[in-house]
């Protein structure tokens, strides 16, 4: 989970601002394919891909548990206090479903409009153009998120109350990118 996410910054970065490089992360992505230093790398994502790894086979047991949680406490969740009923569990490794099973499908589609409202500031304040220096600012925190939702497809430590510091560090970027987006507006609005 976190390669993808790191794939999907890289991607987003080289899409955004560095064009002519994408080429040579095609080639790159290839060689890691061909090297024998990563073929057990390879082999453990085609695997996790086909569900034929255990650490895949017990997240899809999550899965199906998570659902059934999220089904009987569909509005709310269950809080973060622990589940109520003694037949299921609290806990998933995706960020989206213990999102669902901790504080509902409200708190997910808040959640969801929250990110989705970041990404429209984020790009609106790309295509109006930014200063070098805050350019690159906003590049690497907008990177940041999106590799951790990314990563959130497989993983949860970015929403686990166990790691505490994981969602601050989530939150924080989010932050600092907003804070970014508004300060070269702030400073867009002097100039003119």
């Amino acid at each position: 989970s976190a390669l993808l996410g790191l794939a999907t910054s890289i991607g987003l970065l080289a899409l955004l601002k560095y064009r002519r490089l994408i080429p040579l992360a095609l080639v790159g992505g290839l060689l890691l394919f061909v090297l024998p230093q990563t073929q057990e790398y390879v082999v453990r994502l085609l695997e996790g891909f086909a569900g034929a790894d255990q650490a895949t086979q017990m997240r899809f047991g999550e899965y199906k548990d998570a659902l059934i949680l999220i089904n009987r406490y569909p509005l709310f969740g269950v809080g973060f206090t622990g589940v109520p009923d003694i037949d299921i569990y609290l806990g998933v490794s995706m960020l989206y479903l213990i999102i669902a099973e901790n504080m509902g499908l409200i708190g997910l589609a808040i959640f969801l409009l929250v990110m989705a409202g970041f990404f429209m500031m984020l790009l609106r304040a790309w295509r109006r153009g930014f200063e070098p220096g805050l350019e690159a600012i906003l590049l690497g925190y907008g990177g940041a998120v999106c590799g951790a939702l990314v990563s959130g497809v497989f993983d949860h430590y970015w929403f686990n109350m166990t790691y505490p510091h994981m969602t601050v560090l989530f939150w924080l970027y989010l932050g600092m990118a907003t804070a970014t987006i508004l300060v070269q507006k702030s400073a867009a609005e002097v100039q003119a």
